[in-house]
């Protein structure tokens, strides 16, 4: 089929559903830990500032998993996770007037209003309407879910639900992007990765030529890596327990390697050591408290900026000493790397477009939407960075 008549059919059959009840497949979670299941599940117009989605391709992120297994979180079933993917816009709802039926977007686990004190500041990206809510398994504009099966609500998941061939996605949480960009690519822009290289471009902005130090190779570490190499850091000192993740470090600009394992003093002195006091920048990307102390003491006093990223465990408590701080070292966090969705995520697939950044890298594995727990599979053995799961094979 030629592109043109491929796009009319297109065209005639997003017309055909506007307004409508679309029947389509989704992952159906229905309980913690077990397999997801394949459904025809009903998917309901969009309600105002809403807008449904075809998705083409999504990916698993470990914040799937994590709440997927619902140890220590609140169960939230039956669900349709997924929150990392690519698609085309279907229908738009009231209100909705800066996206159309065929642009091209990524939806995004946290939003932008425009409007709050959050969106309207250029320091912040934690917009009071649209910031991440795990338990929230409806929409913000009825508190009802847009998923059904024979009439029986299935949940959403932070406001994407992205396993599913249509999702409803209020519109402060898609970010409309370049229609040439590939959304087999630039997909993972809408979460791990944007996270990772923001928290390094945006948060901890090493200069050029200096030490950057980054606690977890996962994908979100591997990012926050590869923004190190894009700003010019001159060493990229990896640290990580497993020491299989060091020789794939390298292809994201990792310069050396720590495993803290192999020494008897804590990590932030070996650091210290082999940096002559520190280093300039720490990104930590694991969520584990032992970690993130790592992190903010390995830097050097007088300059030294330490970025957490990764979650901790809701109990954890930070201890340092005070006089870390008033030697100068800078503690921050940052949430999906300080981008707001709407106003900044499409100038990074523009980063992409441009070949600055390498997006093809992250990409381990690929299977078809039938498949889906493969990449469960894969992640929960810890086996690859990031799974493309394609809808609709």
């Amino acid at each position: 089929m030629s592109q043109e008549k491929k796009h009319r059919t297109e065209l005639s059959t997003r017309i055909r559903t506007i307004g409508q009840v679309i029947r389509c497949k989704a992952a159906v979670a229905w309980e913690a830990g077990k397999p997801l299941v394949i459904e025809e599940v009903e998917v309901a117009p969009p309600q105002k500032m809403e807008v449904r989605i075809k998705i083409l391709v999504t990916s698993l992120c470990h914040t799937d998993i994590y709440f997927w297994e619902a140890k220590g979180q609140n169960p939230v079933f039956p669900r349709i996770f997924g929150h990392e993917a690519g698609g085309i816009v279907e229908s738009v709802g009231e209100g909705v007037t800066d996206l159309q039926p065929g642009d091209h977007v990524l939806p995004v686990f946290t939003g932008e209003c425009k409007e709050c004190a959050h969106c309207k500041s250029e320091e912040s990206n934690m917009c009071d309407l649209l910031r991440i809510n795990t338990d929230r398994g409806v929409m913000i504009h009825d508190e009802r879910s847009r998923f059904s099966i024979n009439g029986k609500p299935i949940f959403h998941f932070v406001g994407t639900s992205t396993f599913s061939e249509y999702t409803v996605v209020h519109v402060g949480c898609l970010a409309k992007i370049n229609p040439e960009a590939p959304l087999d690519k630039v997909c993972l822009l809408s979460c791990g990765i944007s996270t990772g290289l923001g928290a390094t471009l945006n948060v901890a902005k090493p200069k050029k030529g200096s030490s950057v130090a980054v606690f977890g190779l996962g994908a979100v570490g591997l990012a926050a890596a590869e923004g190190a190499r894009i700003a010019g850091a001159s060493r990229i000192i990896g640290v990580d327990l497993n020491a299989d993740r060091f020789e794939l470090a390298k292809k994201f600009g990792v310069t050396e390697f720590v495993n803290p394992k192999d020494y008897k003093k804590p990590v932030q002195e070996v650091i210290a050591d082999m940096t002559n006091g520190g280093v300039d920048r720490s990104v930590e990307c694991t969520g584990h408290i032992d970690a993130m102390i790592s992190a903010f003491e390995c830097v050097h006093d007088g300059w030294g900026v330490a970025v957490l990223v990764g979650v901790p465990h809701k109990d954890a408590v930070f201890k340092t000493s005070p006089l870390n701080l008033l030697n100068e070292r800078t503690l921050k966090g940052t949430f999906f790397g300080n981008y707001k969705p709407r106003s900044d995520i499409p100038s990074v697939v523009e980063k992409y477009m441009n070949k600055e950044l390498e997006l093809e890298k992250f990409i381990t594995h690929e299977v078809p939407f039938s498949e889906i727990n493969k990449a469960f599979d894969l992640m929960l053995k810890g086996e690859g960075l990031r799974c493309i799961i394609r809808m609709g094979e």
